[in-house]
């Protein structure tokens, strides 16, 4: 069988630009959306990513706003900022980059962002509001799997779809969108992680199977059906002396091996990773017009 690679770099680049598209409308009608990164301290991938979110916002006309604070600036210091970045009219989204340094609380800073800016979609708000199926900030991660299943025309539609992990940032909010009533969504959704008694019996009875566990090679082609469509969200560095680095890039998929069974699959790198951005790029202009109202790329009310 002859996999069909879903192209995350491909499908990210129409997607810039129809969201460039969407920025350059707005903008002509004197409505710039604006992104602030909170970045606590140097963590050099952290920083790396923060710049990486800053080049992508350029390159659509998203305007940046770069909050950067000591590594030992305090929770009221923090706080501050980001009810500072709140009421800016020309803020339309925050995204407070994680991890933060352990003597600050992520979760009680993330709740202090408002709930129409939080383009990284975490504020307890917007969770709430993605289970009870109404519109809100969907965490990038999930969204940009959504896409990727729709724009590769994977109907989830009676799927039998299982999801192994159970992170806020992919396997909650992910079952949850999968849950709904609508076109992207009503699949039959498992969720599976450490504690699932024999999980390849699970995943083996999958449509669809979403790895995102943080473990390099860890659903193998056992574990996967004939004709299944796999999506790798996983991205692991592993020790690679031939690499100038002196490590590679892998997913959660022992690629080599499971792609000969599947229908559709997700490489690492290309896959999902780069779907994340731009999906924070789609928040950020959801957010500019009104997340809870219209869609950003076509207007319409929802």
């Amino acid at each position: 069988m002859q996999p069909r690679i879903l192209d995350g770099k491909a499908l990210a680049g129409d997607l810039r630009e129809r969201i460039k598209s969407a920025v350059r409308t707005m903008s002509a009608e004197g409505l710039v959306p604006g992104l602030a990164t909170v970045l606590v301290g140097n963590n050099p991938a952290s920083v790396s990513y923060v710049r990486s979110k800053h080049r992508t916002s350029e390159e659509v006309g998203i305007r940046t706003i770069d909050v950067t604070l000591p590594e030992e600036c305090s929770a009221e210091q923090l706080s501050d900022a980001v009810a500072e970045l709140n009421e800016r009219s020309d803020v339309h989204g925050i995204l407070i980059q994680q991890p933060l340094p352990a003597h600050l609380d992520a979760e009680v800073h993330v709740a202090a962002v408002a709930p129409a800016k939080d383009v990284d979609g975490f504020h307890p708000e917007n969770l709430g509001r993605l289970m009870r199926g109404r519109r809100c900030m969907v965490p990038c991660t999930p969204l940009g799997v959504v896409h990727m299943l729709a724009a590769g025309g994977k109907s989830t539609r009676g799927a039998n779809v299982v999801i192994v992990g159970r992170s806020m940032l992919v396997g909650k909010p992910l079952a949850s969108l999968l849950m709904q009533k609508n076109d992207t969504g009503n699949a039959t959704v498992t969720v599976c992680h450490s504690a699932t008694r024999d999980l390849p019996e699970h995943t083996r009875n999958a449509d669809i199977v979403v790895a995102a566990i943080g473990v390099p090679g860890y659903v193998t082609a056992d574990m996967v059906q004939e004709g299944a469509v796999v999506i790798d969200v996983g991205i692991n560095r592993v020790d690679d002396s031939s690499r100038r680095r002196g490590y590679r890039i892998v997913g959660d998929v022992d690629y080599e091996n499971v792609a000969p069974k599947t229908s559709a699959i997700t490489p690492v790198p290309g896959g999902v990773g780069p779907m994340t951005v731009v999906m924070l790029m789609y928040n950020t202009v959801q957010a500019a017009r009104g997340a809870y109202s219209q869609d950003p790329l076509t207007g319409e009310q929802q």
